[in-house]
Order: structure tokens, then C-alpha cells, then sequence
């Protein structure tokens, strides 16, 4: 199974942030679209950065309330681990586990496509379970 089969369930919409927004317009969207993480897009559709509420909360106790008006890109994820829509569930999930994290843009030709998150891939992992369960079943009554 691979992330397009995900892409094909969920959808491609993302939600994006411009690197200029502040904290406090990011905090407001992500409680808005009931999200825990929004991609910081540059010109292109090109991912700049990654900025999730575990973001926002480490700088609000580090810095306070004033924390609120500082851009997004003073506050985001740099480094952002992306994938394909041909990479491998087993290969996603390696990566999250591996890299503490929860949510991966999609991009294709450097540019955003979509995004995934653990849920996401642990529903299709289940689903997909559910399906060779059903057909060993299946195998063995009729064999």
C-alpha cells in the first residue's frame, strides 16, 4: 500500500500558512480546521517549513504570551521529512517512528501535493490488515 491509496481516501486539500503569518493567526487557524499541524508554504507551493501545536506550546512556555505575535517562520520546523505518493506505508512509518513526528507533506516535483499524518496511516495499515484477514478466511473455508 503507498501514500497515493491514502491521498485517494482522504484527499489532497492542505492546509498552508505563510512563513509571515503570526503564532497567534496559526494557533487560531489549526483550532479552526481541527488540525495539529500546518504546512508553511513558499512561492511554488514549495514547502518552507512544518509548524505543529507542540510548536506553538514550546514557545509559549518558553517566551510567554508575547510568544503569540512572533512569526511563524521564527517558530516552525525547518528540516521537514517529506514523501512521495509511491513511498511505502512501512516506509512512513519507519520514518515517523523513527523521527518522533506525526505528520509529512507529500510532494511531488518539489512541490506540495498533499499530506499525511500517523492516522492516517495507521487507518489504511488496519484496513489493509482487515482485507488479509477476510481473504485467509475466505482461503481456508473454501479450501
Amino acid at each position: 500500500m503507498t501514500v497515493k491509496a491514502i491521498l485517494a481516501t482522504k484527499g489532497s486539500k492542505v492546509a498552508t500558512i505563510e512563513p509571515s503569518a503570526t503564532l497567534a493567526e496559526a494557533a487560531k487557524l489549526l483550532s479552526e480546521l481541527r488540525i495539529g499541524a500546518i504546512i508553511v508554504t513558499s512561492v511554488g507551493d514549495r514547502v518552507a517549513g512544518l509548524l505543529s501545536e507542540r510548536d506553538i506550546v514550546r514557545t509559549l512556555a518558553a517566551e510567554g504570551a508575547s510568544a503569540l505575535d512572533k512569526r511563524v517562520d521564527q517558530t516552525m520546523t525547518r528540516k521537514v521529512v517529506t514523501c512521495g505518493e509511491n513511498d511505502t506505508l512501512n516506509m512512513i512509518m519507519e520514518r515517523m517512528t523513527a523521527g518522533r513526528f506525526r505528520h509529512m507533506p507529500v510532494v511531488e516535483s518539489e512541490r506540495l501535493i498533499g499530506v499525511i499524518s500517523i492516522g492516517d496511516v495507521v487507518k489504511m495499515r488496519l484496513e489493509e490488515m482487515e482485507n488479509e484477514h477476510n481473504a485467509m478466511r475466505e482461503y481456508i473455508a473454501t479450501a
